[in-house]
C-alpha cells in the first residue's frame, strides 16, 4: 500500500525513517569503535607490562643466563640469585590451595543448589561471598596470629607422628612443627580462593534446566545420581573455569602468603618447613634492593610469575574451548 502524499503523518514518517536509520548506523559504528578501542587498549597495556618486565629483567638474565631458572641461590651480599625456591613455593602453595579448596567449594555449590532449604540459600551464599571481600592482609594477620599457633600445637604434630613415618610420603611431613610454612600458606590460600570457586560453580549449577533435574528425579534418580549424571556434565566448562579463576588468584597472592610462609629462600622436602614464593619475595625485598642486579633479579621473578600465570590461564582457555567444542558436536 502506497503512502498518501496528502497524509501529513505518512509524509513525516517517510522523512524521518532515513534520518533514524542514519542515526542508528552512526550509533552502531561508534559502539563498535569504542569496544574495539577498549580491546586494543587492554592488549597494549598487557604488552606494555610485558615489555617493562623483560627490559627490567634483562640484566639478571645477561649475568646468570638460563641458570637463573634452575639455581637455588639467593645471596644479596654477593649478588648471586636464583628463582627456584620462589618458583617452588609459588607452585606448591597453589597446588595445596587447590587440593583443599576445590572439593569444599564443589560441596558448597551442590548443597546450595540441590540440598539447602530455599530460605537459607541466599543468606548462606552471601556469607560465603563475603569471604572474598576480606582484604588479603587480614587473612595474613589471621593466619599469623591464629592459624599458625593452632597448627603448631595440633595438626602439625599429628602429621609428624602419623604420616611422617609412612614410607615414600614421610619426608613431606617430617621436621619440627614451626606453625609457619608452606602448608600453612597453602591452607590460607585455600580459604581465600574458596569463595571465588564456590560462587562460580554455584552459578553454573543454577543454569542447568529444571526440566532435566525433574526428569531425572521422576525416573527415580537420587540426588547424588542427578549431580553426577545431569548437573556435572552440563556444567563441566563452568566448573573448570571456576577452578582456573581460583588458581590464578592463588598464584599471585602476596600479603597473606608473606605473613605465614616463613620467607626462607631454601627448598625443603617437608611441607611443614618454611619457604617463600615469588609474590612474597617481591613484597619483602623490593624496597631493600640496593644494587642493579638485585633489582633486576626481583623483576625477573615478576616476569616468571607473569609467564606462569599467563600459561596457566591460556591453558585453561584452551581446555575450555575443547570442552565446548566437544559438547557442541
Amino acid at each position: 500500500m502506497e503512502a498518501r502524499l496528502d497524509d501529513p503523518a505518512a509524509v513525516t514518517a517517510m522523512g524521518l525513517a532515513p534520518r533514524v536509520m542514519r542515526r542508528q548506523r552512526l550509533g552502531d559504528a561508534l559502539f563498535r569503535g569504542l569496544t574495539k578501542a577498549f580491546a586494543i587498549g587492554v592488549l597494549l597495556l598487557l604488552g606494555g607490562v610485558m615489555v617493562a618486565l623483560v627490559n627490567g629483567a634483562l640484566p639478571a638474565f645477561r649475568k646468570f643466563g638460563l641458570g637463573f631458572l634452575i639455581s637455588d641461590a639467593w645471596n644479596p651480599v654477593k649478588d648471586n640469585f636464583g628463582a627456584v625456591p620462589a618458583m617452588y613455593g609459588t607452585v606448591v602453595t597453589s597446588v595445596i590451595a587447590m587440593v583443599l579448596a576445590v572439593p569444599v567449594a564443589f560441596g558448597i555449590a551442590v548443597f546450595l543448589t540441590e540440598l539447602c532449604p530455599p530460605v537459607l540459600r541466599r543468606p548462606i551464599g552471601m556469607m560465603i561471598e563475603l569471604l572474598a571481600a576480606i582484604p588479603s592482609i587480614i587473612y595474613g594477620v589471621w593466619g599469623l596470629l591464629v592459624v599458625a599457633p593452632v597448627l603448631q600445637t595440633t595438626l602439625q604434630p599429628f602429621l609428624i607422628d602419623t604420616l611422617g613415618n609412612v614410607p615414600l610420603i614421610g619426608d613431606l611431613f617430617s621436621g619440627a612443627p614451626y606453625g609457619l610454612g608452606v602448608l600453612t600458606a597453602g591452607m590460607i590460600l585455600a580459604v581465600m580462593v574458596l569463595p571465588f570457586i564456590a560462587a562460580v560453580i554455584r552459578d553454573v549449577f543454577l543454569t542447568v534446566p529444571a526440566m532435566l533435574r525433574e526428569s531425572a528425579y521422576g525416573m527415580g534418580a537420587t540426588t547424588a545420581e542427578v549431580v553426577r549424571a545431569i548437573v556435572i556434565p552440563h556444567s563441566r566448562v563452568g566448573i573448570v573455569g571456576g577452578v582456573m579463576l581460583g588458581l590464578g588468584r592463588a598464584l599471585g597472592e602476596t600479603m597473606a602468603v608473606t605473613f605465614v610462609i616463613g620467607n626462607d629462600h631454601h627448598i625443603h622436602a617437608s611441607l611443614l618447613a618454611t619457604g617463600t614464593s615469588i609474590a612474597a619475595t617481591l613484597a619483602n625485598e623490593f624496597t631493600e634492593a640496593v644494587s642493579n642486579i638485585y633489582t633486576s633479579s626481583l623483576i625477573a621473578l615478576g616476569l616468571i610469575l607473569f609467564v606462569i600465570t599467563f600459561v596457566v590461564l591460556a591453558g585453561a582457555n584452551v581446555l575450555l574451548w575443547r570442552l565446548s567444542a566437544r559438547e557442541s558436536t
